[in-house]
């Protein structure tokens, strides 16, 4: 299995809203780091998949309407993949949309992903958070 496999998967569940699916991607101590100043950097690191669906996932579904993280590319460098793509969603509490550049970097390790940090367009979010 090629090390872009679990990643796809990752985004492949998170689209359609399985977690459990999304979750089974990452490694049991896997280190999840949001960016800089994005809005869900303020608990980093994540460690291990249940701090990511609760200090990650659990908050964009709080706080967005049809949040989709789209990749539009791979970048295989065997067991560091790269992902560059694209957010959007409607921030609920003021009903701006967003559409704001990442890209990911997760390194994979026996077929699961051991670590993720996230680059994104914090501007963007944040002008759709009222920021």
């Amino acid at each position: 299995m090629s090390n872009i496999e679990p990643v796809r998967a990752l985004y492949a569940a998170f689209a359609k809203g399985d977690m459990p699916a999304a979750l089974a991607t990452m490694a049991p101590d896997i280190v999840w780091n949001e960016a800089e100043n994005y809005p869900y950097a303020d608990r980093n690191p994540y460690i291990g998949p249940e701090a990511v669906l609760h200090g990650v996932f659990a908050r964009i579904g709080g706080d967005w309407e049809g949040f989709a993280a789209t990749p539009d590319e791979f970048i295989d460098g065997g067991d560091t993949i790269v992902s560059l793509g694209h957010y959007t969603g409607t921030f609920k509490a003021t009903g701006k949309p967003m559409r704001a550049q990442f890209a990911h970097v997760c390194r994979v390790k026996d077929g699961k992903i051991a670590s993720f940090q996230q680059y994104a367009d914090t501007l963007g979010t944040a002008v759709a958070m009222g920021r």
